[in-house]
């Protein structure tokens, strides 16, 4: 592949994943109010997550978000990734409630920037041992930070972390994939 070909390929990756980090905020609110095994009288609905732990149901793709602000820095750079956590604050207006979008847009902007503080300094010694350790520092922000502003209650933490942790450690593998596919066609990070 050319340098230009590589170029224009790492530019329209990074694209496809902005618009599906932007997009985890909005679809975190609307599934909380939406989906669920059980819906909690003016609270959140939850999915069961481990034996004995529930979380509200957005956790799975906040989990997600985690990684995909990784890989958006990767392909597009530290300042798109930061364009990326505005751009779905905002979006996350339209799919839920004022309090809800409050409580997520915080939550959502101090982990994700906890997540780029990690992750930032350690990508030069590897893209899995970075988004792993940058999603760790996320995750826990992201649980303690939502649940205390939406809810009033750490009561689903637990669930919180044990959600994101499996939704990070899913992701692994296919990042492990794209770190390799990048090396072998010599596509490097932004």
């Amino acid at each position: 592949m050319t340098q230009e070909s590589l170029e224009t390929r790492r530019r329209r990756e990074g694209a496809a994943l902005f618009v599906a980090f932007a997009a985890c905020v909005p679809l975190a609110n609307w599934m909380i109010n939406h989906v669920g095994a059980a819906c909690v009288a003016h609270g959140p609905c939850v999915i069961p997550v481990a034996p004995g732990l529930s979380a509200p149901s957005g956790v799975l793709v906040a989990g997600l978000a985690l990684i995909l602000r990784d890989l958006v820095q990767r392909r597009l750079g530290l300042v798109w990734s930061a364009i990326a956590i505005v751009a779905g604050s905002a979006l996350s207006a339209t799919f839920a409630p004022p309090a809800l979008v409050v409580a997520s847009t915080v939550a959502f902007a101090l982990s994700e920037t906890a997540d780029l503080a990690v992750y930032t300094p350690l990508q030069r010694k590897g893209l899995v041992r970075a988004a792993f350790a940058s999603s760790l520092v996320g995750l826990v922000v992201d649980s303690v930070v939502f649940l205390s502003l939406a809810f009033g209650s750490l009561e689903f933490l637990p669930g919180q972390v044990a959600a994101k942790l499996w939704m990070v450690l899913l992701t692994l593998p296919a990042l492990q994939w794209l770190r390799d596919r990048d090396r072998r066609i010599g596509l490097w990070p932004a």
